[in-house]
């Protein structure tokens, strides 16, 4: 679908203009901010889709970025960062990040990232299912209106999160390994990525969870993978 809105945060303004170019041939409208305190103002003023984000900008850095973006808003982040370690990229996940790339990328891999993440946000914002409202004890999940509440209080929870959640709840007692959830959610097979759908779980869990270090809804099942407890 063309015409969804894009922000690009970079602090180079090479890299800004070639992932422009890419995005707006693709009919997306594209702007841009060159650090952190300009991306979080855009981002609250203007409400983009998706935005890809770099982790190393003057000012406020990426991670603080997306906290800042997280309190009000759950477009799809995808972090671009020079660092590629399993720590960096934990943390860009942590923080709220949907998906991560190094360093140098390549723009065709970030541009079918763009679409998968938009298309899947579409697809989940247009459930059409009979029960479209999940409700559990303390805990509402609305497939329509892509929110989650507990206690009655709203639960800012980024997209892959908020499908991942809605994911498990919709069949109870299931359990996932964390390569079927992986492949679901992010459209490849993990390669033995299970850091990521844990640190997803573990976000999630902050979340809703009245306790995290004991969870009640979102359990692990030690050697096979996670299940939803209505419970």
């Amino acid at each position: 679908m063309s015409g969804e809105a894009i922000l690009v945060v970079d602090d180079d303004e090479d890299i800004r203009e070639i992932i422009s170019l890419y995005l707006q041939k693709e009919g997306y409208q594209v702007s841009c901010a060159k650090d952190g305190h300009e991306a979080v103002q855009m981002a609250l003023l203007d409400n983009p889709d998706l935005i890809i984000l770099d982790i190393m900008l003057p000012g406020l850095d990426g991670i603080e970025v997306c906290q800042e973006i997280r309190k009000k808003l759950s477009a799809p982040i995808i972090f671009l960062s020079c660092r590629s370690s399993p720590l960096e990229k934990s943390m860009g996940l942590t923080a709220g990040g949907d998906d991560y790339m190094s360093k140098p990328f390549d723009a065709v891999e970030l541009l079918a990232r763009v679409k998968a993440h938009l298309r899947r946000n579409r697809m989940l914002q247009n459930v059409n299912s009979i029960n479209n409202v999940l409700e559990f004890s303390g805990l509402t999940i609305d497939l329509n209106s892509y929110s989650v509440t507990v206690g009655g209080q709203l639960a800012v929870l980024s997209p892959k999160e908020f499908q991942l959640l809605a994911m498990l709840a919709q069949s109870p007692n299931t359990v996932f390994s964390s390569e079927d959830l992986f492949e679901s959610l992010w459209g490849t097979a993990s390669l033995g990525d299970h850091r990521t759908v844990m640190v997803h779980i573990s976000n999630i869990r902050k979340k809703i969870e009245p306790d995290p270090a004991s969870p009640t809804f979102i359990q692990t099942i030690k050697g096979v993978g996670y299940k939803f407890s209505p419970e």
